[in-house]
């Protein structure tokens, strides 16, 4: 309890930190109830780089996570085959808007997890923290992978 509770403070004071501004390629904001919270991120764009995902990483930093970026909205699914973390998947449509949410998945499993129709983008962030944050469906996402016209909340603003 005493560790969660340590947790949730050092969280809540990233939270609110973002402000508008510019976009940058290692970065990805999320605005949910007025609050906005900024991940670092690695981008996974090809075949190759979406197959190898976190595979094999035993530890991830706080606010920190893979988008993976599909070339158009489509049909995903995804699997924890040699990922040894606990993840929270965000499926996001081509808009920035977040579709659905996969907490905590299990390491290791080869069950699949459905992303749903219509995902374009897709965040791995550390099991737990889309609770943790009050991240939900509907919440809008910043990206410059966004397409700028059809953003709901584009970069530059």
């Amino acid at each position: 309890m005493k560790v969660l509770t340590a947790l949730t403070v050092v969280f809540a004071g990233f939270s609110s930190a973002v402000v508008a501004g510019e976009c940058r390629g290692d970065q990805l904001d999320i605005q949910f109830g007025g609050d906005v919270t900024r991940f670092t991120v690695e981008i996974a764009d090809t075949l190759d780089e979406r197959a190898l995902g976190l595979m094999n990483r035993d530890y991830m930093a706080p606010f920190s996570g893979m988008l993976f970026v599909y070339e158009d909205p489509q049909t995903v699914s995804f699997w924890m085959k040699n990922t040894l973390i606990p993840l929270d998947m965000i499926f996001i449509d081509d808009s920035g808007v977040v579709m659905r949410i996969h907490e905590n998945a299990e390491p290791l499993s080869l069950s699949g997890i459905p992303g749903g129709s219509g995902i374009q983008f897709v965040l791995e962030i550390n099991g737990g923290m889309a609770r943790m944050l009050g991240i939900k469906v509907g919440a809008q996402v910043r990206h410059p992978e966004i397409d700028t016209d059809l953003a709901i909340w584009p970069c530059g603003t």
